[in-house]
C-alpha cells in the first residue's frame, strides 16, 4: 500500500509465501492464498475512503507487510482496497463530494469520487463472484473527524442480512467500545456489501483523524490480532459482547439550506447525550430539531456538510442482542 501511495510501479501479479498477490487497479489488491483454509472467509479490508483518516491506513499496511514478510501465513482471499487515492495524497476528507454516500448501483453522478465508487463496487462484485463458494466479510476502517465518549465504535449497516453473533464477540475482543445500528439504507461501503452480497459488513471507527505520523497504533493492537486471524483463515478471538454499548439510529438530522446550524459546540464528542427539549438544530427550510421525550445521544456531527446531506445523526440506548 505504500507503493500505491508513493507512485511506483506494481507488477500485475507477484508470488508470496502461500500464494500470490495480485494488482487489480490502483489502490486495489488480492491476496489468494494457494491452500485456502476451510474455515476462511472471502475477506474485504478497506481504508482511506475519507483521505484524511489515515490510522487504518497505517494498520492495514502493517499487515500487509507482515504477509509479505512471512509474518502472517496467507489462509484466506483477502480484497485490500485504499479507497480515494486523491484525497489521501491531498490530506482531505474528499475532493467535490462525499465518497462514501455513493455505493449504490442506481448512481447516476459524475465525477472523481463517483467514478471512484464505481470501480470498487465493481471490484467487490468481481471478488464475490470468485470466491462464492465462501461467506464475504468486509470491514471498512475509518476514522472519526471528533473525539467521542468511545472512540473505537462499529456502525452495523441497516440491511436484511443479519447479524452473525460471532461478530459481536470477535469485535468485543478488538476492544470495539460501542455499537451503532443504522435505521435505514445509508449507501455507505460496508452497507454496499452487506446489501448487494449479503455479506457480514461494517463500518469501523478507530479513533481520531490524525495526519500520517501522529497516529498512536498501540489502542489498535488487538484490531490488528482480528484483521491477522482472518487473513490467516481461523477463528479469531473473542470476548463477552456486553462489555460493548449498543445503541440504534432514531433520527437523523439534514441540511436542507445554506443557512444552518448545529446548536451546540463544535468539539461536542460523538455520543454526547442531550436531554428531552434540548434545540440540537436550526434549519432554514426545515426549521427547528429539538431532543423529543426522551434523551438522544448525538453522532456525527458536522454542520459543514453539502446541503441536502446528513449533519447529525440521533441515536437511543438499546439492549445488547442475546447471543
Amino acid at each position: 500500500m505504500t507503493a500505491t501511495l508513493e507512485g511506483r510501479a506494481l507488477p500485475e501479479t507477484q508470488p508470496i509465501a502461500n500464494g500470490s498477490l495480485h494488482h487489480l487497479g490502483p489502490g486495489i489488491l488480492e491476496l489468494i492464498p494457494d491452500h485456502p483454509n476451510e474455515q476462511a472467509r472471502a475477506c474485504i479490508f478497506s481504508v482511506g475512503i475519507h483521505g484524511n483518516e489515515t490510522a487504518p491506513i497505517e494498520l492495514l499496511d502493517t499487515c500487509l507487510t507482515k504477509v509479505m514478510e512471512e509474518r502472517i501465513a496467507l489462509g484466506a482471499p483477502v480484497l485490500m482496497i485504499l479507497g480515494n487515492l486523491e484525497a489521501i495524497h491531498a490530506g482531505q476528507r474528499f475532493i467535490t463530494t462525499n465518497l462514501n454516500r455513493l455505493f449504490r448501483r442506481d448512481l447516476t453522478e459524475a465525477g472523481k469520487e463517483p467514478d471512484r465508487a464505481r470501480e470498487l463496487m465493481t471490484s467487490v462484485d468481481d471478488f464475490r463472484q470468485r470466491h462464492g463458494e465462501r461467506s464475504v466479510l468486509h470491514y471498512d476502517l475509518h476514522t472519526a473527524i471528533r473525539d467521542s465518549r468511545y472512540p473505537r465504535f462499529v456502525v452495523s449497516p441497516f440491511a436484511d442480512t443479519p447479524v452473525e453473533p460471532a461478530q459481536w464477540h470477535w469485535l468485543t475482543a478488538a476492544d470495539i467500545q460501542a455499537v451503532l445500528h443504522q435505521h435505514q439504507h445509508s449507501w455507505t461501503f460496508s452497507h454496499y456489501t452487506r446489501h448487494y452480497h449479503g455479506g457480514q459488513a461494517f463500518t469501523l471507527e478507530l479513533g481520531r483523524a490524525l495526519p500520517f505520523g501522529h497516529n498512536d497504533l498501540a489502542p489498535l493492537a488487538p484490531m490488528g490480532d482480528l484483521l491477522t486471524a482472518l487473513i490467516e483463515g481461523r477463528e479469531p478471538r473473542g470476548a463477552d459482547p456486553s462489555r460493548m454499548r449498543f445503541f440504534r439510529v432514531e433520527q437523523e438530522v439534514m441540511r436542507h439550506a445554506r443557512d444552518f446550524r448545529l446548536c451546540f459546540a463544535d468539539d461536542t464528542p460523538n455520543f454526547t447525550e442531550f436531554a428531552p427539549g434540548t434545540l440540537l438544530a436550526e434549519d432554514a427550510h426545515a426549521g427547528e430539531t429539538r431532543v423529543g421525550d426522551h434523551s438522544l445521544g448525538v453522532v456525527f456531527p458536522n454542520a459543514d456538510v453539502e446541503v441536502g446531506a446528513r449533519a447529525a445523526l440521533l441515536v437511543k440506548n438499546e439492549e445488547p442482542p442475546e447471543v
